[in-house]
């Protein structure tokens, strides 16, 4: 470090309150820089430094770069890392009743997820964080899951035997089971490649990233089925969290959960304006129910309310 570098630092570190020292810290996730999580993250990171006046510095690090999710998860745990935007698959495969969320046809919509993951059950199973040695600060989403393929889909029976890009973890896996599909796990960064030139035949996943990441331009079918919400939980590291001032902590605190209820919120407007983008394309873009399905979904719900006593509960909360 040059007499400069060293001149600048000590004048920041002068700038902070009395006895407050400014530390940097890391968010990983798994979306890429467009991404609304990611938007939504720096978003975040960029009011808790201002609001810490400089003690709370988050760095983002998206498309994975500080490993997949099973990797961060450990790094969490260790105290290697310190926040994160997770999908629900690490939890899901742990206790399945965070895989409750999941459950195909629980809301009609965006505005239905919002209201079930600010509701009691999904409360409840945020304060159980701690049993993973985390910190939740609340839940995300992204859009309504919708399916893109890259040969002709029609009915549901097309879709027999594909290998179906998904999330590894078991709700998911069982519902295209169940559809007599082949589920795919897959990293999302390596998703494009793979998607064309064949490894894959279709995926779930949503408009955002069909539009943003340009999926579309190697499928023949998209099929708008919102069948699925995809929850996202903000958590952090609880070994970290406990070198955090109190009034820091209420600050990350606060901000995430004003965040993440801002950009669940968004989606609603994001499906809708992606949505439009898809159908403008010479893809062929069906809007389906619940009845496209058959049978499938029932079996699923038979299947989960035994594996997953919790589902019981958030579906009486959805048909309030």
């Amino acid at each position: 470090m040059n007499r400069l570098q060293k001149f600048v630092l000590g004048c920041a570190a002068a700038m902070l309150p009395f006895g407050a020292q400014a530390e940097e810290y890391r968010l990983g996730l798994i979306t890429p820089p467009p991404h609304q999580w990611t938007v939504s993250a720096t978003e975040a990171a960029a009011e808790i430094k201002e609001k810490t006046e400089g003690r709370v510095d988050i760095l983002i690090f998206p498309s994975g770069q500080l490993g997949n999710e099973s990797q961060m998860l450990q790094q969490l745990q260790t105290g290697a890392m310190d926040f994160a935007f997770f999908t629900l698959g690490e939890f899901a495969n742990r206790n399945p009743n965070y895989g409750i969320f999941l459950a195909p046809y629980l809301v009609d919509d965006v505005a239905g997820a919002r209201e079930l993951l600010k509701g009691p059950t999904a409360q409840t199973l945020l304060d159980e964080m701690s049993d993973f040695g985390l910190v939740g600060f609340g839940w995300g989403m992204a859009g309504m899951r919708i399916i893109v393929t890259g040969e002709t889909v029609d009915t549901v029976e097309n879709l027999a035997g594909k290998k179906i890009r998904t999330i590894p973890f078991a709700p998911e896996l069982a519902f295209w089971e169940a559809l007599g599909a082949a589920p795919t796990p897959m990293p999302l960064p390596a998703l494009y490649d793979a998607f064309a030139n064949g490894q894959v035949d279709g995926m779930q996943i949503d408009v955002e990233g069909t539009w943003n990441t340009k999926y579309y331009e190697h499928a023949q079918s998209i099929i708008v089925s919102n069948h699925m919400m995809f929850p996202m939980a903000a958590v952090g590291s609880g070994r970290k969290w406990q070198g955090i001032s109190e009034a820091d902590r209420e600050v990350i605190d606060t901000v995430f959960a004003r965040k993440l209820d801002e950009l669940v919120a968004r989606y609603g407007e994001i499906d809708a304006k992606y949505k439009a983008e898809l159908e403008a394309t010479d893809v062929s873009v069906k809007t389906v129910g619940r009845d496209w399905f058959g049978a499938a979904i029932d079996a699923w719900y038979t299947e989960w309310r035994e594996k997953a006593p919790m589902l019981v509960a958030l579906e009486a909360e959805a048909q309030k």
